[in-house]
């Protein structure tokens, strides 16, 4: 039988979660879509459903971690499942990178990317209620954030991007939960949107 519940049995669950989303068992957006159900959960039952499929070990590939992206008249795109350091350095000369931040997994409660970009595109994709600061220069660059209305998940990161951008393209947006598949997203996001 459902009954009701209190904040605290709410945190213990939020905090079940971030300790799933650190080990790599649960990603990003996975983390942000039950946190989220977490604090609108009233009975006992809807509380339970956020945690009773944790799986016990991590999937595939969940376990590299990336100290550092590097993209010279080429492409770079991370997708898919992947640790993220508290620390990331991005360096794009004449070329393209996208740094797709929903199916990773951190522990880090500040994310910091920092880096720089000449004549080239810098990509980041964050799951909505994820909060994200674009800091750095632009010189004869474009800079943009587009962050969905929405309140931030109470256990996110906060990702801070710093990237100093030399006549280039530098973004970042929020995306809602992932259906597509690694290869419909880098297509859609390859040929623009």
């Amino acid at each position: 039988m459902s009954t009701p519940i209190s904040d605290v049995d709410r945190e213990r669950a939020a905090e079940l979660l971030q300790r799933a989303c650190g080990d790599g068992r649960l990603t990003l957006e996975e983390f942000t879509v039950r946190v989220g159900a977490v604090w609108s959960a009233d009975t006992s039952t809807e509380l339970e459903r956020t945690t009773s499929d944790l799986s016990p070990a991590p999937l595939v590939g969940s376990n590299q971690t990336v100290q550092q992206v590097t993209c010279v008249f080429g492409e770079s795109k991370r997708i898919g499942r992947w640790r993220l350091p508290r620390s990331l350095r991005a360096v794009t000369v004449f070329g393209d990178s996208l740094l797709d931040l929903r199916e990773v997994q951190t522990d880090a409660d500040v994310v910091e990317i920092t880096g720089r970009c000449v004549f080239g595109s810098f990509k980041v994709i964050v799951p909505e209620g994820v909060e994200v600061e674009l800091q750095g220069s632009a010189v004869f660059s474009a800079k943009a954030i587009e962050l969905a209305p929405v309140p931030r998940l109470p256990g996110t990161p906060l990702i801070r991007v710093s990237v100093n951008g030399y006549f280039s393209e530098i973004k970042v947006r929020s995306q809602g939960p992932n259906s597509e598949s690694p290869l419909a997203r880098w297509a859609r996001d390859f040929f623009g949107r």
